[in-house]
């Protein structure tokens, strides 16, 4: 029998967005096949009846639900969906200890467990659930697509794939062998460092603002999200990031593997002027090269748009079009 931690939850609104008045709000726990609790919010259109199609959603990589799964989950509530934003395991409220630690596995598995949680709840239609994932997560949630076919509708917006960035840095500058075992190396030296000390170092969250004007943009961009109009306590990024360690088993774990054998709808989400696009347009192209599931299956680039444009900007995020694709294949 599985047990649930005992997990201590805010219960006052502490999201980095305005509450909406067309959704009720609550939190709700549930456990992955690790043994691990996790924490979610759970957003309910006022006022509905019967059972509701479903939507899980998680990301970025590093953020809490607090920040734009929250958006995102209250959004289509708004629309209609009972939806559910979670705190990966290791991180936020859920549980999950040594804290700050990131899986490939454990974190596919965090999105079945919510979806686990979804089909056995009395308001929802266990026919009819998907997933939202974003950043870091639109990566997980395309994995997570192709590893469990309850899921009928899969949306990566502004996806980043984070075995390939780790293991091949930004824009695949480091990807040699020789890059990657320094990177092994250093990794390993802090692994003995970590455990003579008794505790792990931390990478870093964002850098601080006002970030030097010679910084990259996207640097600057996710600083101006994370430290300053979405700055929330508990989100690793906001503040002292993962543990240096924590996403080591990314390196040699490709996620999207069998991406172009993902039977139901997938539709990728992704600013033109992001530093991250390429990441969800060779999603796009590897999903569908060979494989006999590409009607259901769309690229969408947005004219003008960077990458945290698609974390909070309702002007830019296609809230319409998102919930049409949905709709049309849940």
């Amino acid at each position: 029998m599985l047990l649930k931690e005992e997990l201590t939850l805010v219960t006052e609104w502490d999201k980095t967005f305005p509450k909406s008045d067309k959704v009720e709000h609550s939190k709700v726990t549930f456990v992955n096949r690790y043994g691990i609790t996790l924490a979610a919010d759970m957003y309910v259109p006022k006022n509905a009846e019967g059972k509701l199609p479903a939507i899980a959603v998680s990301g970025p990589f590093g953020a809490v639900k607090e920040q734009c799964s929250g958006l995102y989950a209250q959004n289509m509530a708004e629309r209609g969906f009972l939806t559910i934003a979670f705190d990966p395991s290791f991180t936020g409220e859920s549980g999950g200890e040594p804290r700050y630690m990131a899986s490939p596995d454990i974190n596919t598995e965090d999105f079945m467990a919510a979806v686990d949680f979804l089909s056995l709840n009395d308001r929802v239609d266990e026919e009819h659930i998907g997933i939202i994932g974003i950043c870091g997560w639109g990566g997980m949630a395309i994995n997570t697509a192709a590893l469990d076919p309850r899921i009928k509708v899969t949306v990566a917006s502004t996806m980043y794939d984070m075995t390939r960035v780790n293991s091949n840095g930004y824009f695949d500058s480091e990807d040699s062998e020789e890059k990657r075992y320094e990177k092994k190396k250093a990794l390993a030296i802090q692994r003995l460092e970590d455990l003579k000390k008794g505790s792990y170092k931390r990478a870093g969250g964002c850098l601080p603002l006002p970030v030097d004007e010679d910084a990259p943009f996207f640097v600057k961009d996710y600083s101006e999200y994370y430290k300053g109009r979405a700055y929330h306590a508990r989100s690793l990024n906001s503040n002292e990031g993962w543990n240096v360690i924590g996403c080591e088993s990314f390196m040699n774990q490709p996620i999207l593997k069998y991406s172009n054998e993902i039977r139901s709808a997938v539709l990728l989400v992704h600013g033109e002027k992001a530093h991250s696009c390429y990441f969800s347009k060779d999603a796009y192209a590897n999903m569908i090269k060979d494989s006999k599931f590409t009607d259901n299956k769309e690229l969408m680039i947005i004219p003008e748009a960077v990458h945290t444009d698609l974390y909070d900007n309702l002007n830019v995020i296609p809230f319409d079009h998102i919930e049409e694709f949905i709709r049309k294949y849940i």
